[in-house]
């Protein structure tokens, strides 16, 4: 609601009495000032400051400039999807019936009830000269893996034993995951990505998988796009082989000249026709989204 001006009070000698005059002139002047502003605002013409770039914006961007607005929508999805990560990692490394203790006895032999040992392949160095066991604890052990648990809760050989070997991995690929079920971390390059979830798949350690699947779509590009795609489908890696299909699609025509395309039909051709079976989905979905007739 609009305030009046304030009523002037003017001294009249003759009558020796004030009298209230209200300022015409004022008036006038200030709905003047407020019928130019609201027509300006109306033509976006007002400009005022972003509150987050300090960048001049229309008025109509309300309250942001569009760029700002945007970025904090970008933001907000981000936060939300470290949220996610860091909710699936705490559930991941909840333990029951451990004492406060336990992260300071980590890999500590003295507390251990179990040990593993890496059986690499038969050309590797470990399968020559025995690697060094790894020390572990049960109780982690089965809350990170059911296979683990099947086999150490039950009375099988590495339940009674104590000692479980673990075949066709390498000393560092088993050490990086043992070191994984107990902090959720890893620092990964390539190999040892896909080493890692080759054990992950094996002991269906899911938070595992999906940690190593990312870090390899984040690796992606063409040049491994085939590998990639053939491994995604041997270890049932769905978000990476959709990433490794859509990148193969978009290049067609290069592929059949490619080292690892022919190599893939020698050795694993039923691929090779998946992808081509894809392809030509997909292009029959394109041709009948542009027909008019199949639309109706």
């Amino acid at each position: 609601m609009r305030r009046h001006p304030p009523r002037r009070r003017r001294f009249s000698p003759d009558s020796a009495v004030f009298s209230e005059e209200e300022d015409d002139d004022d008036e006038d002047d200030e709905d003047e000032e407020e019928a130019g502003f609201s027509a300006a605002r109306r033509r976006g013409l007002v400009k005022m400051k972003c509150l987050s770039c300090k960048e001049e914006y229309s008025d109509r961007s309300a309250g942001t400039c569009r760029e700002c607005y945007e970025e904090a929508g970008e933001t907000e999805e981000e936060l939300k999807r470290e949220i996610d990560d860091l909710k699936s990692k705490v559930n991941f490394l909840r333990l029951l019936s451990i004492g406060p203790n336990f992260v300071s006895r980590i890999n500590a032999p003295c507390f251990s009830d179990v040990v593993l040992v890496a059986s690499g392949p038969p050309d590797s160095d470990d399968s020559q000269c025995g690697s060094p066991p790894i020390p572990a604890h049960r109780a982690v052990l089965t809350s990170r893996s059911p296979v683990f648990r099947a086999m150490l809760e039950n009375e099988m050989e590495e339940s009674l034993s104590g000692t479980i070997k673990i075949s066709d991995v390498s000393y560092d690929a088993l050490r990086a995951f043992i070191n994984y079920l107990y902090t959720a971390e890893a620092c990964l390059d390539e190999h040892l990505a896909c080493d890692l979830l080759v054990l992950a798949e094996k002991y269906q350690v899911k938070h595992l998988k999906t940690y190593c699947e990312k870090y390899l779509m984040s690796r992606l590009n063409w040049e491994n796009s085939l590998p990639y795609y053939a491994f995604a489908h041997q270890h049932s890696a769905k978000c990476l082989l959709d990433a490794a299909l859509s990148l193969i699609m978009e290049n067609m025509d290069k592929l059949s000249k490619r080292e690892e395309y022919m190599e893939l039909v020698e050795k694993d051709p039923r691929v090779v026709v998946e992808i081509y079976e894809a392809y030509l989905s997909k292009q029959v979905n394109t041709a009948a989204s542009k027909d008019p007739i199949a639309k109706s």
